[in-house]
């Protein structure tokens, strides 16, 4: 099945009734949203009926989850993730999303838009306008108000109800008759499945007639009266329903000391987290992280946070960490804590820059990944707090980001702190280098041009600076050379010693590095090999160290390899290639190894070999998929259609290249790469075409292009003989 939705609660329970309703709602109307209190079910209910209605949309069924948004800057990047679309234009932000979603006939989840509610009704009623195959199943405290919409409104549980006591039995793990405690409980909670679960929680730990005991104590007063904490707007707590605010807050009041302070702070997290960042955003005063295990584990057996994944990572349900917010922001402590996840988050992000380099690459590349939520939390904290840390934590992880197809993210992110931070030195070096590289792959040329150069007089002055500072004891003819190199003009410097200042020079570092690098990949992109040969290259002469001794001199060397290859130097770009490649197998390092096996694949064909070129281009494809990098996927695919072409091999040809449009469409762009391999894939494709006929080269396309893109990729990645 085509798209993607999570994996189902399998406490689901009863809503037979209101899943006929939303079914039969998205059979006759393109927009329907669930509306419901907190805690209601109303994305249990969308999840089912989604999985329940994926077969009728060709193009699949795909979820978006917008609690993690704190602000509508990223919606749209948001969702254009959600289905697959690792946008890389530098256009308006739903040009691309409505682009791809314009042909296809698929469904749409958005769950839990209420405080986005506005923006998500314009770019609801802009995706309806521009795909007329689209349909969109929303989750919502209130309705989005766009024309045309129908509204399916959530109800609790009928109290009294098999349904409810059911949820009950099933959270708890207990079997409960229908008349005693646990049927007290289930109308006393009204039949709201979150109060529901919080109540089992108690339950396990309690037992049925103590829950039900200490319900009918505390709610028979009003619920203002103990309960009333939280200063919500309307659309957050109904007044015409405080149930389910009373059972959260007698939860809270259930919760020890040290329970209650951590369910307060971990309210700063919009995402995931695990234990080490708990620990380190949270502890701190009583909570000492000693202890903060066990106030974690008591959180888990309440309720109040879910259990933890296979990648042990935590998560609390919106409208519980709210309360604890409201909690945060009584115990004054709301700024305090906010400051610390920022300082995580950013040391996360400076310490996967640092060790990128090495056999960690590929780990912390999945952290930053996996941590991308709280990242983007703790860059918005900063772009207001302290902008030059902005400035740090971004330039740390833009690269990241823009290897994964975050490109919009990467750019956004950096202009933002390179706009507001007036810090200098590596830090805006960094960013500028960031930024270029984000700036190539979005195909934006001109402006890439004005930050490469940018980042040159950045990273010239800031080396220079630097070798002023470290040599300022240094001997005469030293500090000759740094007169000469920085204009600064140390004390007891004669005319004489200038005029023998070209014997000792400071040489240029990684800034510098991959400046060039920088510039060479732009000369590269825009078809200038020759440029790109002398820029890396002059750089490289004067530098010091081994190709591989550190992540800025191995892009410069990749850059210089591929530069070679335009030049038509294919054997020594190939000899080249082949020792980068090794030592890049020696580190345990992949980015660079997959653009490598892509530049020996393109080597072999020009070269006239098309099974070496195949068997590199699936190298490059197997890297790629690892690195979750749908551009380097659509890059390799596209070699590697031109190697079975040249081969004569005309139908697995049309299938890889096909799949290729997939994923490039999956990228919002047409499909491009460097220009001698444009010119090759056309002649070869030509030559298939004419030899297994027209009609039938389409047909294999079009099967692939509109199959499942992974299982076209899993068929690539076979060789001839695994088939």
């Amino acid at each position: 099945m085509r798209g993607h939705l999570p994996d189902e609660n399998p406490g689901f329970v009863g809503r037979r009734t209101e899943l006929e309703r939303v079914s039969a709602a998205l059979a006759e109307h393109r927009l329907v949203t669930v509306t419901g209190v907190g805690g209601v079910g109303k994305t249990r209910l969308a999840l089912r009926a989604a999985h329940r209605a994926a077969d009728r949309y060709p193009d699949g069924a795909w979820w978006t989850d917008l609690t993690p948004l704190d602000g509508d800057r990223l919606l749209v990047a948001l969702v254009a993730d959600s289905v697959d679309l690792a946008d890389h234009t530098p256009g308006m932000a739903t040009t691309a999303l409505r682009r791809r979603l314009a042909d296809d006939r698929l469904l749409l989840v958005l769950d839990s838009c209420e405080h986005l509610a506005e923006p998500c009704a314009r770019l609801v009623a802009e995706l309806l306008a521009a795909a007329p195959g689209l349909t969109v199943l929303a989750t919502s405290r209130r309705p989005l108000g766009v024309e045309g919409e129908r509204i399916v409104a959530l109800d609790p549980l009928p109290p009294a109800g098999r349904d409810a006591l059911e949820l009950l039995r099933r959270a708890a793990g207990e079997d409960f008759p229908a008349a005693g405690p646990a049927g007290e409980i289930c109308v006393r909670l009204e039949g709201i499945p979150l109060a529901l679960e919080l109540a089992a929680a108690q339950i396990r730990l309690q037992g049925a007639e103590a829950v039900r005991d200490q319900l009918g104590t505390r709610f028979d007063a009003p619920p203002a009266a103990r309960f009333d904490l939280l200063a919500h707007t309307e659309r957050v707590w109904p007044s015409r329903h405080q149930t389910l605010r009373a059972a959260i807050g007698w939860s809270h009041e259930l919760s020890a000391p040290l329970e209650r302070l951590l369910w307060a702070r971990l309210s700063v997290f919009r995402g995931p987290f695990d234990l080490v960042s708990a620990t380190a955003v949270c502890a701190g005063g009583p909570l000492d992280p000693a202890v903060l295990p066990a106030a974690l584990d008591g959180l888990v057996r309440s309720s109040v946070v879910r259990p933890p994944d296979a990648g042990g990572r935590f998560r609390m349900l919106d409208t519980i960490r709210a309360y604890g917010a409201t909690w945060l922001d009584r115990t004054g402590e709301t700024g305090a804590v906010a400051d610390r996840h920022a300082a995580h988050f950013r040391g996360l992000a400076v310490r996967a820059e640092t060790e990128w380099h090495g056999a960690r690459q590929l780990h912390w590349y999945r952290t930053v990944d996996a941590h991308h939520t709280d990242l983007r939390t703790a860059l918005d904290r900063l772009l207001r707090t302290d902008p030059d840390a902005a400035l740090d934590l971004v330039g740390s992880v833009a690269f990241a980001w823009s290897c994964r197809g975050r490109l919009r993210e990467a750019r956004d992110g950096l202009e933002q702190a390179l706009l507001l931070s007036g810090a200098r030195g590596r830090t805006r070096a960094r960013a500028l280098w960031a930024l270029g590289v984000t700036l190539v792959l979005q195909g934006e040329f001109g402006p890439a041009q004005e930050v490469s150069e940018r980042c040159a007089r950045e990273a010239r002055h800031t080396e220079y600076t630097e070798y002023a500072d470290r040599a300022e004891h240094a001997d005469p003819a030293d500090r000759v050379a740094i007169a000469e190199r920085t204009g600064r003009a140390p004390a007891g410097v004669d005319e004489d010693q200038l005029a023998a200042a070209g014997r000792t020079r400071s040489r240029p570092g990684d800034l510098t590095l991959d400046a060039a690098a920088l510039a060479g990949l732009l000369a590269l992109t825009t078809g200038r090999p020759m440029a790109a040969h002398v820029v890396v290259g002059h750089v490289l002469d004067a530098a010091r160290g081994g190709p591989a001794d550190s992540a800025a001199r191995l892009r410069c060397h990749l850059v210089q390899v591929f530069a070679l290859t335009g030049l038509g130097r294919l054997a020594e770009a190939r000899e080249r290639a082949l020792a980068l490649l090794a030592r890049c197998e020696e580190l345990d390092e992949h980015w660079t190894r997959t653009a490598l096996e892509y530049q020996l694949a393109l080597t072999g064909l020009l070269e006239g070999d098309p099974a070496a070129a195949a068997g590199h281009a699936r190298a490059m494809l197997e890297g790629t998929r690892a690195l979750g990098a749908s551009l380097g996927v659509a890059l390799g695919l596209d070699v590697l259609a031109t190697a079975l072409a040249a081969a004569g091999d005309g139908a697995r040809a049309a299938d890889v290249s096909g799949t290729g449009e997939a994923y490039w469409r999956s990228t919002g762009q047409p499909r491009r790469g460097l220009p001698g391999l444009r010119a090759l894939h056309e002649k070869y494709t030509d030559t298939v075409r004419a030899t297994l006929g027209e009609p039938a080269y389409e047909e294999i396309f079009l099967r692939a292009l509109t199959g499942l893109p992974q299982d076209g990729l899993d068929r690539a990645l076979r060789g001839p003989r695994e088939d």
